[in-house]
C-alpha cells in the first residue's frame, strides 16, 4: 500500500469511528427534541461549511448553480433526504432504538444494490441476489417475531440509499455538496427555530450555556467526519471503503448494548445474523469482482 493509500485508510477509519461513536454525542443532548437538534445541526453545519470553503477557496461559486438549475434542484431534493435521515437517526438514538439504527446502516449497502438495479439498469450477480434475499428474510423475520415493521431501519436505509443515488448524479465533491444542501434548508431551519423561540419551547439560549455549546457543536460533529471521509475516498478504492463502512454500525451496536442498556434479544440476533450473512456474501462478491478487475 502506497503512502497516499495509507493516509486514505487513516482518514476513512477516523471518519467511520467518529460516525460510530456519534450517538454518544446525541445522548448528551437527548433532553432536546430531535427536531430542534436537527435544526441546529443544519444551521451550524451550514456556517462551518461556508467558513471551510472560503478558507480553502474550494467553493465553486453560485454562478455554477445558476447556470445548472437541474443540479440545484437535485441538491434541493438530497438536502431534504439527508435532513430526514438525520432526524430519524437522532430520534432513534434518543428514544432507545440505536440497534434499529445500526440495522438500517447494515442494510443500506444491499439497498444500494437494489436501487442500482431499479434505476440504473444494473444487473444482479448471483451472490448479490443471495445477499439481497438474506437481508429480506432477516427483515421479514423481525416483522413476524416482533410484530412490527422495523421502520427506523428501513427509513434510514432507503433515505440514505436514495440520497447516494441522487448525489452520484451531481458533479460536486462531498464538501461543496453538503455546503449547498445545508444552505438550502437553513432558511427552513431558521424559521422553525424562530417559532420555537416565540412559543417559549426552544432549548437553545434558555437552559444553559453548556447546552448551547453542545448544540452548536452539531456542526463539528457533522462536518469533520465528512471531511475525513472525503479525503479517504479520494485515496482508497470503492471496495475498501465498502468494507470499512461496517465499522460505524458495529460501534453503534456496542454502544447500544454495553453502555445504553438496549436489549439484544433472540429475534434481533436472528435478524442481525441473516443481515451479517448477507453482508458477508455481498462483501465477498465485491472483493472477488474488484480483484478480477485489478488482474485485468
Amino acid at each position: 500500500m502506497n503512502p497516499e493509500s495509507n493516509k486514505g485508510l487513516l482518514y476513512a477509519l477516523a471518519a467511520f469511528v467518529l460516525w460510530g461513536i456519534a450517538p454518544a454525542y446525541f445522548k448528551l443532548i437527548q433532553s432536546v427534541p430531535a427536531a430542534e437538534i436537527i435544526v441546529h445541526r443544519i444551521i451550524w453545519s451550514s456556517v462551518l461549511m461556508a467558513l471551510v470553503l472560503v478558507a480553502t477557496r474550494r467553493f465553486v461559486g453560485w454562478r455554477y448553480y445558476r447556470d445548472n438549475p437541474r443540479i440545484l434542484a437535485t441538491l434541493a431534493l438530497t438536502s431534504l433526504l439527508i435532513s430526514g435521515n438525520w432526524l430519524v437517526f437522532v430520534y432513534a438514538v434518543n428514544s432507545g432504538h440505536m440497534l434499529d439504527a445500526s440495522l438500517g446502516y447494515y442494510i443500506n449497502p444491499i439497498i444500494n444494490v437494489l436501487l442500482a438495479v431499479l434505476f440504473l439498469g444494473e444487473r444482479l450477480r448471483l451472490l448479490q441476489l443471495i445477499a439481497v434475499l438474506l437481508a429480506c428474510v432477516g427483515v421479514a423475520y423481525q416483522i413476524v417475531e416482533l410484530g412490527r415493521l422495523p421502520w427506523i431501519s428501513l427509513v434510514l436505509a432507503f433515505s440514505f440509499g436514495f440520497y447516494g443515488l441522487l448525489r452520484r448524479r451531481v458533479p460536486l465533491d462531498a464538501l461543496n455538496g453538503l455546503a449547498v444542501e445545508t444552505a438550502l434548508v437553513t432558511p427552513l431551519a431558521l424559521v422553525y427555530l424562530v417559532q420555537l423561540w416565540n412559543s417559549g419551547t426552544a432549548q437553545f439560549a434558555h437552559v444553559s450555556w453548556q447546552l448551547d455549546v453542545l448544540l452548536m457543536a452539531a456542526g463539528v460533529v457533522t462536518t469533520i467526519p465528512l471531511a475525513l471521509y472525503a479525503a479517504g475516498a479520494q485515496r482508497l478504492s470503492y471496495t475498501t471503503l465498502g468494507f470499512l463502512q461496517y465499522i460505524s454500525p458495529s460501534l453503534g451496536i456496542v454502544l447500544a448494548v454495553a453502555f445504553y442498556g438496549e436489549h439484544f434479544g433472540s429475534a434481533r440476533a436472528v435478524t442481525f445474523a441473516l443481515i451479517w450473512a448477507g453482508l458477508a456474501v455481498f462483501s465477498w462478491d465485491a472483493w472477488r469482482t474488484h480483484r478480477a478487475a485489478a488482474v485485468r
